[in-house]
């Protein structure tokens, strides 16, 4: 996708721009007047949302439909942020996943959450350092979940998934402690990004009631933490306390159980 020049003015990169935490991050930071580099897949009405930001907030907007399932496809991403604009942040909020049987679950379904989840962030993140590091001051959030710090049967590879970006997130930000780039990772329970997915977490009883988050709050507090450069935020205190609590013995099955109601 051209681009007139590249700016010298500085942008966020942000994935999964289109819809839930990734809409709400691209509002707040266009309320602070911070331009924009916006990522989706495609007919997901980004285009749309890129106008009325810049109607609105008068900040300058790129966006870019692509499908980061295909690692090529994410090279030619990093490529034209890297030829047009000067990064300070990415917000790696892109990700996938799902409530199957492993067993009834297809080769394209496991292998989408793994490319987008962990090779996708992996690989956008290392081609984008090299911009961020030359910046005076410049960041990088990784969206991991909740679901990093414990097992859950009939997501199995989501859990997974996150656990690696959670992981990564903390090396990686241990590895550039002497360089002006910050890495935080934020670890959100189930957010209320839609009528269907609000309605498939409360199948989940209690458990899923008390631990949805509204995605808006949720934005606002990460880009609060991530400027104070928080490691490692923290948005639902009650998930959070009862995975401390709760020995993974108790807390495996009673997941499983409640994760199982979705698809019954």
């Amino acid at each position: 996708m051209p681009f007139e020049k590249k700016s010298e003015e500085q942008f966020v990169v942000i994935t999964g721009a289109s819809q839930g935490l990734g809409k709400e991050f691209a509002l707040e930071f266009a309320k602070r007047k911070m331009n924009l580099v916006l990522v989706s897949l495609p007919d997901q009405g980004l285009l749309n949302l890129s106008k009325e930001i810049e109607l609105k907030y008068e900040v300058k907007t790129a966006p870019f439909e692509i499908d980061l399932s295909v690692c090529a496809n994410v090279i030619s991403l990093a490529n034209w942020i890297n030829n047009n604009f000067n990064i300070s942040i990415l917000i790696n909020n892109a990700g996938t996943g799902g409530t199957k049987k492993f067993v009834d679950a297809k080769v394209d379904y496991i292998n989408t959450i793994m490319q987008v989840n962990v090779v996708a962030t992996s690989i956008l993140t290392h081609q984008l350092l090299p911009n961020l590091l030359r910046q005076k001051q410049a960041y990088i959030l990784n969206v991991s979940s909740m679901a990093a710090f414990s097992p859950i049967g009939y997501k199995t590879v989501y859990p997974a998934s996150k656990t690696f970006i959670h992981s990564f997130s903390r090396g990686l930000n241990e590895e550039l402690k002497d360089t002006n780039v910050f890495v935080s990772v934020v670890n959100p329970g189930a957010m209320k990004t839609s009528a269907e997915i609000t309605a498939r977490i409360e199948k989940q009883g209690l458990l899923g009631k008390l631990t949805l988050l509204d995605p808006e709050k949720v934005a606002q507090y990460c880009i609060q933490q991530l400027f104070k450069k928080d490691s490692v935020i923290m948005v639902n205190p009650i998930s959070w306390a009862l995975l401390k609590i709760l020995p993974i013995a108790i807390r495996l099955p009673l997941m499983t159980r409640a994760i199982k109601r979705e698809i019954e």
